[in-house]
């Protein structure tokens, strides 16, 4: 495996986190295991609405996580209180909790997670955020900014930037100890045009752009390059007109990509929901145990993976909140279902083989199974002739809506942009475009995938589940995608 260290991934936090560990050990309970984990984040956001600089959003947060297990159940204990007394009330509180709960574990005496060994893992960063004072920032958000207002009708505008740092200490009984240190950046373009009857959207970034690293990923995700487009298309929509309706070829660019992928691939295929776990919150899925190894989930041009290792994606980490080591994996080869996305406790729990992405979104919650970077490899057809293999389609991109049922199967989405193709050449800007299907045909009317170069790393900032709720970011990958026999439809043609 591939781990960076660099020193200036947490910038000014830098917490001290061995101390904590050392005093846990000190105090650590009498049970049959137990593990540690330590989280302290920073976060700032900066913005610029309409020509005017926003108040700075800055939080910290640092807490720690005790699992206990016991007698055959597992039990857990969070604070924020860090003194010896307070390390030791959470852990009293886990083993209390592992000991009620061991006549009603699911595991049923399957072994549970444990560290293998010790390591590091970290961010690289090659242009720290902390180098850059926020005066400055703000001074180029407000350039930027201004930039998306392309004619008069742009009635709202807005940039933004967002940065979270990270570190993660997990220890456990048998004194192994693994240290994570993560950074991410997050910016934002948005353009709102109105002719006083309609509104239309154009954006870039904002929930659906994440990206590892520090400043220097900001090209990657298009900022601020893209402002003069951003805000030229938001007027050319007021003048699109509305998505044209029937069954027909979609391209789908990458940022759309992402949401089909997340919610038609990824919740699906999240183990825990398989097995029931969320089926009363976030409902559950049409996949079940039998299908893997031999369910035809797309056509055999759809190789789908988890992938951690990308060091700039979103979800590249060295082991899960379990500590199991993360590798590189196919979920879907050839079009055909080969395993799900479940850590080691759903893979004991149901006897398939899954991936390491046990993963909680902060101290004050347990690791559930949930996506972490979840891609479509890219295919071999250039985005030229993915257009010049269309007689008639629709290209859409930017995701507006989305609506699945809870089985992660039915579903309608919304995207911002459109533009009609028309034997092989991309033709008018529509809007309104909308497109509706079944993920267990949708996947498999996928027609052709894009080649590398059209290949984007995005991701989701906002990706909820678990009770009590838990959002963590998710990372996705893609190129642009051609399915045949689709559904489209705008609402107000």
């Amino acid at each position: 495996m591939q781990c960076h260290r660099d020193s200036a991934t947490l910038g000014a936090m830098d917490a001290a986190l061995d101390p904590i560990l050392t005093r846990f050990r000190s105090i650590s309970p009498a049970c049959d295991y137990w593990t540690l984990r330590v989280v302290a984040t920073r976060e700032e956001r900066l913005a610029v609405r309409q020509d005017v600089p926003e108040p700075v959003a800055r939080s910290q947060g640092l807490g720690a996580m005790v699992t206990v297990v016991d007698d055959g159940g597992v039990g857990y204990g969070a604070t924020c209180d860090l003194t010896a007394d307070g390390l030791r009330r959470a852990a009293d509180e886990a083993r209390d909790w592992a000991r009620l709960s061991a006549r009603l574990t699911l595991a049923d005496g399957a072994p549970l997670p444990r560290l293998g060994g010790s390591g590091h893992y970290a961010s690289p960063v090659a242009d720290p955020w902390d180098d850059v004072p926020a005066a400055d920032m703000l001074a180029w958000l407000a350039a930027t900014a201004s930039r998306l207002r392309a004619g008069e009708q742009i009635v709202d505008w807005a940039t933004a930037l967002y940065h979270r740092a990270q570190q993660v200490l997990l220890a456990d009984a048998d004194g192994h100890t693994i240290e994570q240190e993560f950074s991410w950046i997050a910016p934002t373009l948005r353009a709102v045009a109105s002719d006083g009857t309609m509104a239309e959207s154009r954006t870039v970034g904002g929930a659906n752009a994440v990206r590892q690293g520090g400043l220097e990923q900001l090209d990657a995700l298009g900022f601020p390059d893209q402002a003069d487009r951003v805000g030229e298309e938001a007027l050319a929509l007021l003048a699109a007109p509305p998505c044209p309706n029937g069954v027909t070829d979609l391209l789908l660019m990458p940022s759309q990509m992402v949401l089909q992928i997340h919610e038609s691939i990824g919740h699906p295929l999240e183990l825990d929901r398989i097995l029931g776990d969320e089926r009363n919150y976030a409902g559950t899925s049409f996949v079940t145990p039998e299908m893997f190894g031999s369910y035809r989930y797309g056509s055999e041009l759809l190789n789908v993976t988890f992938d951690p290792q990308r060091p700039e994606q979103a979800i590249s980490y060295g082991w899960d909140d379990d500590g199991t080591p993360a590798e590189h994996l196919h979920l879907i080869r050839d079009g055909i279902l080969q395993r799900p996305l479940g850590g080691t406790l759903s893979q004991a729990r149901s006897g398939l083989p899954g991936t390491a992405n046990s993963r909680a979104c902060d101290w004050n919650r347990p690791p559930i199974d949930r996506m972490a970077n979840l891609n479509v490899e890219p295919g071999t057809t250039p985005f030229s002739e993915l257009v010049k293999g269309i007689e008639y389609g629709v290209l859409m991109d930017t995701n507006r809506s989305w609506s699945i049922d809870d089985s992660r199967n039915k579903f309608q989405f919304g995207c911002e942009f459109g533009r009609v193709i028309r034997y092989g050449e991309v033709g008018e800007v529509v809007r309104d475009c909308n497109y509706r299907g079944v993920s267990a045909d949708f996947w498999r009317n996928l027609a052709a995938v894009g080649d590398a170069d059209s290949f984007e790393i995005l991701g989701v900032l906002n990706c909820g589940k678990g009770e009590p709720n838990q959002a963590v970011f998710v990372g996705h990958a893609s190129p642009a995608c051609l399915f045949s026999g689709v559904d489209v439809f705008s609402e107000t043609s």
